[in-house]
C-alpha cells in the first residue's frame, strides 16, 4: 500500500515543537499541504521555511487554540491551501504537582489547552472535514491523548484526567463522525522525548520521568509522526480508532 499523502490538506496544532512539529514535517514529506498552528510564531516560520526548502508546502498560522474566535480566523487562512481533510490536534501541556498544593492556575491551563482547546479545534475544522468526506475522499481527526488516560499516577491527577477526557471524547465523536465518513483516531503514547518534559516543576514527577529516560529507550516524536502518517494513508473505510504505543520496555 502506498503511504503517499499527495493531495491531502493537513492542519497540525502544537506544530511549534515535539510531536506536532515532527508530524508536520513527515506529512509534508509525504506530499500533504500542511498548515502549522501554534502560539510561537518564530518557530512556526522556521519550520515552514524548512518544509518549503525541502520541496514541501507549509503555511505558518500563529494562534492560541484556547481562543475560539482566533481559531475561526485561522481556519479561514488555512483555506488558502484547500479543503482540510486531515487534522492532527497535537496542542497540549503537561504540568504536575501534588493535588494538595491546589495549583488552580496549572489545572485551568491544562483543562483549557488539552480539552477545551481541542474541542474548539475540532469544531472549527469539522465543516471542512465533512466536505472532504462528502466528496468521497478520506477525512481524519487525530487527537493526541496519552497512556495517562488509562493509568493512575501520583502528582499527575489533572493531567491524567484531561487525557482521559480526550480519549473518551474521541470515542464518542466517532459515533457522530464515523457514519459521515470522518475517521477519528485517539493516539495514546507512553513516554515520548519532547520538550513537555522540560515544563515539569514537581521534583518527584521529574525524578520518575528522568529515571525512565535513563533506564529504557523511550519513544521519539518521529515515532508518533510515523504512526499518524501510516494511519492517514489507510483506505478510507479503515479506521484505527485507538492507538496505544509504548516504548517496548515501558511497563
Amino acid at each position: 500500500m502506498s503511504e503517499s499523502l499527495s493531495g491531502r490538506v493537513a492542519v497540525v496544532t502544537g506544530a511549534a515543537s515535539g510531536i506536532g512539529a515532527a508530524t508536520a514535517r513527515l506529512l509534508a514529506g509525504r506530499g500533504a499541504r500542511v498548515a502549522l498552528l501554534a502560539r510561537r510564531e518564530e518557530r512556526l516560520e522556521a519550520l515552514a521555511a524548512e518544509i518549503t526548502g525541502a520541496g514541501g508546502t507549509a503555511l505558518a498560522v500563529p494562534v492560541d487554540v484556547t481562543d475560539a474566535a482566533a481559531l475561526a480566523v485561522a481556519a479561514d487562512r488555512v483555506a488558502a491551501l484547500g479543503t482540510v481533510d486531515l487534522l492532527v490536534a497535537g496542542a497540549g501541556t503537561m504540568l504536575t504537582a501534588p493535588f494538595e498544593l491546589g495549583r488552580t492556575e496549572q489545572w485551568q491551563r491544562m483543562i483549557d489547552t488539552n480539552l477545551t482547546g481541542l474541542v474548539h479545534t475540532i469544531h472549527v475544522f469539522e465543516p471542512q472535514l465533512a466536505r472532504a468526506a462528502r466528496s468521497g475522499g478520506p477525512a481524519d481527526v487525530f487527537t493526541v491523548s496519552s497512556i495517562a488516560a488509562q493509568i493512575s499516577a501520583p502528582n499527575f491527577a489533572l493531567y491524567c484526567a484531561t487525557k482521559a477526557a480526550v480519549s473518551h471524547l474521541s470515542r464518542n465523536l466517532r459515533t457522530e463522525f464515523g457514519p459521515r465518513g470522518i475517521r477519528v483516531t485517539a493516539l495514546e503514547p507512553g513516554v515520548v522525548e519532547t520538550e513537555l518534559m522540560d515544563h515539569l516543576d514537581d521534583p518527584s514527577a521529574q525524578a520518575w520521568l528522568d529515571g525512565l529516560r535513563r533506564s529504557i529507550e523511550v519513544l521519539t516524536d518521529a515515532d508518533i509522526a510515523g504512526i499518524v502518517a501510516h494511519a492517514a494513508a489507510l483506505p478510507r473505510h479503515v479506521n484505527l480508532s485507538q492507538i496505544v504505543v509504548l516504548p517496548t520496555a515501558q511497563v
